[in-house]
């Protein structure tokens, strides 16, 4: 089925009266280009939200009606959910966002391998890359400092912006207890090559099995590539899968899907109390914002395709136009590796110039709304993207950064808003006039 975007553009001109009455002129047209740091609700998911709040406000443990409504509705969400991953959904775990999954998943693991391992004397061991998400990077480091675990930060290929299956493999120990590496990185929107990694981990795990060793988990934080790309966990092969809700224009809350959740694939909570979410995850479950998790993974499923390629279009028309509006010798596009699939809606390039730096080409834009990189990291000044520096972007160029991610409401005329506009802020910055800058 088609998609047909319900959301309004986020193009809004907007009138100011200031006092006296005197009608001030329009302040140019506002372009939002950072879906990937979060994604608006789409208007199906506020109506479920809100009807969850009006009709299914009992407590989902309670046995009397109100209670039994709610937890109908958390039901049908975690049903949703499975069939968005292709997975079950008894193998669902809702949490409260993406960090909170992935800091489940690495505790989850030490936890294990010290009750399957706990004569040796070797640190459990967990394999990851340069290029994670901090809500992955900065628990193993943690780990890794408090001298509870050994991490190996597996370098991402500078030809290719992967973490490569053979380099993966090459870092595994016999005390290997987790795999975690992204399925799409979140700056470049270069998809990870889970499968291949999934294979060769099953492989070394029947061999392991046969000296008694135990299985290595892989995990994947799905983040960035849900709402974007299909995703489906038997391609992947994967134990472990993070979902985030803001990613896919659903709300702030998040799951863990769990292949063969207590049985196949151990989990160990963080938290105890009440026993809900089958102990895993106590703690009253937030039926509305489930409710909402449960809607926009159901449009997802309904409409995958219809996104990815709209995304894709208009994502592709962007870089079109910034190298025929700026030229190759003026602009680098940071996340296109031949061979490489990268996500359909985001663009990551620089301008070339020692006044172009990120930061201060959006300062000088006045209707561009986007990012030098990831949400997390926008209090970092102008030091360069970690993430652009491990996939072999020069110092200068990826200081010089720009991320933008195109939604489902971008249009081809809002690219075209958004190339004026970064010609007229670089034209400032370079000291070739132009309007005054937003700031």
């Amino acid at each position: 089925m088609e998609a047909t975007p319900t959301l309004s553009s986020h193009a809004q001109r907007r009138v100011a009266s200031p006092p006296g009455g005197h009608e001030e002129k329009s302040p140019p047209e506002s372009v939002y280009m950072d879906y990937n740091a979060t994604t608006p609700l789409e208007p199906a998911v506020i109506q479920a939200v809100t009807e969850a709040m009006q009709e299914a406000w009992g407590n989902p443990s309670s046995p009397h009606p109100a209670g039994r409504k709610a937890k109908d509705v958390i039901h049908a969400a975690r049903e949703s959910l499975a069939k968005m991953i292709g997975g079950s959904a008894q193998d669902i775990i809702f949490t409260s966002g993406g960090t909170e999954s992935n800091n489940l998943v690495i505790r989850s693991a030490v936890t294990h391998s010290h009750k399957a391992r706990p004569a040796e004397g070797a640190l459990p061991h967990i394999v990851t890359c340069t290029v994670e998400h901090d809500s992955v990077r900065l628990p193993l480091e943690r780990l890794a400092e408090e001298h509870a675990a050994a991490v190996t930060f597996v370098p991402v290929s500078t030809a290719s912006g992967q973490a490569e299956a053979d380099d993966i493999l090459a870092a595994v120990r016999p005390a290997t207890c987790l795999v975690t590496v992204m399925l799409a990185n979140n700056e470049t929107g270069v998809i990870m090559p889970i499968p291949e990694i999934s294979r060769r981990v099953r492989t070394l795990n029947r061999e392991r099995a046969a000296s008694g060793q135990p299985a290595i988990l892989l995990h994947t934080d799905a983040a960035q590539a849900l709402g974007k790309r299909r995703v489906d966990v038997e391609d992947l092969g994967v134990d472990l899968l993070t979902i985030v809700g803001h990613k896919f224009y659903g709300p702030r809350i998040g799951a863990l899907y769990v292949r063969g959740l207590g049985e196949h694939t151990p989990l160990y909570p963080m938290l105890f109390g009440g026993g809900q979410e089958r102990n895993f995850r106590p703690g009253t479950e937030n039926t509305p914002m489930i409710a909402g998790l449960g809607k926009a993974a159901e449009l997802v499923t309904e409409n995958c395709e219809a996104y990815e390629a709209h995304m894709r279009d208009v994502r592709d028309y962007l870089e079109e136009r910034l190298v025929a509006e700026f030229g190759e010798k003026k602009i680098h596009v940071n996340c296109q590796f031949p061979g490489v699939e990268r996500l359909p809606n985001t663009c990551n390039f620089s301008f070339l110039g020692p006044r172009l730096q990120g930061r201060a080409v959006l300062a000088q834009c006045r209707a561009l709304q986007a990012s030098v990189g990831a949400a997390c990291h926008s209090d970092h000044g102008d030091r360069p993207s970690p993430v652009l520096l491990s996939c072999g972007v020069p110092f200068d160029v990826a200081r010089n950064a720009l991320r933008l991610s195109v939604g489902r409401s971008t249009t081809r005329a809002e690219v075209d808003l958004v190339v004026q506009d970064l010609k007229q802020a670089v034209a400032r910055l370079e000291g070739r006039g132009g309007p005054p800058s937003r700031v």
